[in-house]
């Protein structure tokens, strides 16, 4: 059996290049090994699928802090603004929600997998479901898969779209790193992204603020010089093993980053008011205070702070929650601002890579010919998705990058075979 072009993976970066591949007049052939497509876009968003951002492109690309900048030639060829036509051609209507963020108006993740999936019945894409490729061999002229019941099929392109190895039950188990490798190509060390947090603090193993969840935050990660690297003003939740939640999971590289540095515990610091100076906060304490004197100092602090946060912050101040305002020094009002807006503690680690949303490291970019996804080393040869070393925060920008590199790898190599081989 022989095929122009073979996408293997059938997640959203595998099946946009299968349809682009296809469009482009390919004969094309999607192999996955599980027994549904679009198992990650299916479980997307909440189950609603966040498909892209509409932020500029400058934007997007700042939001995917994981060389996000090679994404440049990428998007001359296949934009964030040319996904929502994409889907909207196809009759998925999109809404907007915050930040920019693109779901279907069904708010079903359905809506958009069954949308790809008629497109690859369309343009005649062979789709062979629970088919595990067990090795690529590389030739001059056509390159050999064996499946794992031993069939053989040849085809002019392959296109390399299995994802990373973050959420494996959606057949991201890394499948796809030996097969680069035997390329020729380099993978660069892995790791987890926008994931959870750990710390051996006694708060987090005293349960002390176990479950509670706290409201547009800003969280800073900071280096061993005790310099800012990064801050996220998001929500997050403290949990039984540390920290959760949108700030956290934006901030997880960068502390990640520096535990593979070889530091073994990484400063954070939380302001619970951000939106609020030191200064004026402690007015503000300090007039209430003023106001009402024989009001314990936690019934008066308790609605600009969640109560229990507040217990805590009084606890390693010292201070008794019923003692009364008239009694508190401004010192004491100090070290309570100060906490507020300086809550300052330490995670040393986070939870593993089969634990988070997103694979850091992957294929090296330097190999990859940004405007058309193309192998340096090997001819014939496209990667596409998360397979890269390219990753994104939440929001759509992952699944943005994953559809605009599946498209442009897709349409390539359909053109590579125009451009080298008769007959199409």
């Amino acid at each position: 059996m022989s095929y122009d072009v073979i996408v293997i993976g059938g997640g959203p970066s595998g099946l946009m290049a299968a349809i682009a591949a296809a469009e482009n007049g390919a004969n094309t052939m999607l192999i996955e090994k599980g027994k549904k497509l679009g198992k990650k876009l299916a479980i997307s968003g909440g189950g609603r699928c966040n498909v892209t951002n509409r932020l500029p492109q400058e934007e997007v690309i700042r939001h995917i802090p994981g060389n996000g900048k090679f994404l440049y030639s990428p998007f001359s060829v296949f934009n964030n603004y040319d996904i929502i036509d994409f889907f909207e051609n196809l009759g998925v209507a999109l809404k907007e929600e915050d930040h920019g963020r693109m779901f279907p108006a069904s708010n079903s993740a359905k809506t958009v997998v069954n949308a790809l999936i008629n497109q690859l019945d369309e343009h005649n894409v062979d789709v062979h479901l629970n088919t595990t490729v067990k090795t690529i061999n590389y030739n001059e002229k056509a390159h050999t898969i064996t499946l794992n019941n031993a069939e053989k099929i040849t085809t002019k392109a392959i296109v390399i779209a299995v994802g990373g190895k973050a959420v494996p039950h959606t057949g991201s188990t890394g499948d796809g790193y030996a097969w680069a490798t035997k390329a020729g190509h380099t993978v660069t060390e892995l790791y987890p992204t926008e994931v959870a947090l750990t710390s051996e603090e006694s708060f987090i193993k005293n349960k002390n603020l176990q479950g509670l969840s706290l409201r547009d935050v800003a969280l800073t990660v900071l280096n061993k010089k005790n310099k800012p690297i990064i801050t996220h003003q998001m929500d997050m939740i403290f949990t039984h093993f540390g920290i959760s939640g949108p700030a956290v999971l934006r901030a997880s590289q960068f502390v990640v980053k520096e535990l593979m540095k070889g530091q073994q515990n990484i400063p954070m610091v939380l302001d619970v008011l951000p939106n609020e100076t030191e200064d004026k906060l402690y007015n503000r304490i300090e007039q209430l205070m003023e106001n009402n004197p024989k009001k314990a100092i936690k019934n008066i602090i308790k609605g600009i702070v969640p109560e229990r946060f507040l217990d805590y912050i009084l606890s390693i101040n010292k201070i008794n929650e019923e003692q009364k305002a008239a009694t508190i020094s401004k010192e004491m009002i100090r070290l309570i601002v100060h906490s507020i807006k300086n809550f300052t503690f330490y995670v040393n680690g986070s939870l593993p890579l089969d634990k988070a949303f997103v694979t850091g490291g992957g294929i090296s970019i330097k190999e990859i010919v940004p405007n058309t996804m193309q192998s340096k080393i090997m001819h014939g040869l496209y990667f596409s998705g998360e397979i890269l070393d390219i990753h994104g925060y939440t929001g759509g920008y992952n699944i943005t990058s994953a559809l605009v590199t599946g498209r442009v790898a897709g349409m390539s190599a359909s053109n590579h075979i125009k451009a080298h081989y008769t007959g199409i």
